[in-house]
């Protein structure tokens, strides 16, 4: 085996295993009978933070779209580098915020409380979906294979679009839930 299959193995063994905790972390945090006690009360601006960085990804993601179709490479670049280190800064705050914490509630009553849940229900399995999408898109980019990346970015980048906006609506949602 040449090095550069090695490489493309090892890459997509380590997406593959990202791809799979990423998800089982969340999911074991969620449902966990116990928090972790952090010694600090930040954790509760932390959804907020997290409203702050969806917002950002969002705007960086079309920003990102327009610099490309604009054949603006280099800002298309930073605009996407941005995206996915937000992306890794609110996966790091989720985390923390939902194992020192539980889980707040929904409170809104009437036709409401159906759109709220088939947003969030719609948010959680698409961001869970996106993350090998994303990793594998952006690793394409990083190794200059802009033709598997263009083929995976279709895909990836409106379920990560659609992920980041519903993540601020469901933010405004739930906010006036939250106990601090």
């Amino acid at each position: 085996m040449d090095q550069s299959s090695t490489t493309l193995k090892s890459t997509n063994i380590l997406i593959t295993v990202v791809s799979v905790a990423i998800p089982l972390v969340v999911a074991i945090l969620l449902y966990a009978p116990f928090t972790v006690d952090l010694g600090s009360e930040f954790v509760y601006f932390l959804p907020h933070l997290n409203a702050v960085i969806n917002s950002s990804t969002s705007v960086l993601l079309i920003a990102a779209l327009l610099f490309i179709k604009a054949k603006n490479i280099s800002l298309h670049k930073a605009s996407m580098n941005s995206a996915f280190v937000l992306g890794a800064i609110f996966l790091v705050s989720y985390v923390l915020y939902h194992a020192s914490t539980e889980s707040t509630s929904f409170g809104g009553e009437g036709w409401i409380r159906p759109v709220y849940y088939a947003l969030l229900i719609s948010h959680i399995l698409l961001a869970a979906v996106v993350v090998p999408f994303v990793l594998f898109a952006i690793t394409y980019a990083w190794q200059g294979k802009f033709d598997k990346h263009k083929k995976v970015v279709k895909w990836a980048y409106p379920i990560w679009l659609y992920v980041s906006v519903t993540g601020v609506i469901v933010y405004f949602m739930i906010r006036p839930y939250y106990q601090f």
